[in-house]
């Protein structure tokens, strides 16, 4: 009886060790996921903010040499 009753109590407590460790694994993965997206979206938003960046110093470009030809006539 009492050897039952260790082998219970073993199982149970493989169980909630697998258990904690399946939770442990799950979190993991959601802090590397996280850790994955804040990667990839650095470099993409400075690509953006570089591309806003040149298109409004372009549009400026623009628009002075639309002045400058205003102006010389």
């Amino acid at each position: 009886m009492s050897n039952e009753s260790n082998d219970l109590s073993g199982a149970v407590s493989n169980l909630l060790d697998t258990i904690g460790k399946l939770g442990q694994q799950q979190i993991e993965l959601l802090n590397n996921g996280i850790k994955t997206a804040t990667q990839l979206i650095e470099p993409l938003s400075k690509t953006a903010i570089d591309l806003v960046g040149t298109l409004f110093s372009t549009f400026n470009q623009v628009l002075q040499n639309i002045s400058a030809a205003i102006s010389k006539k």
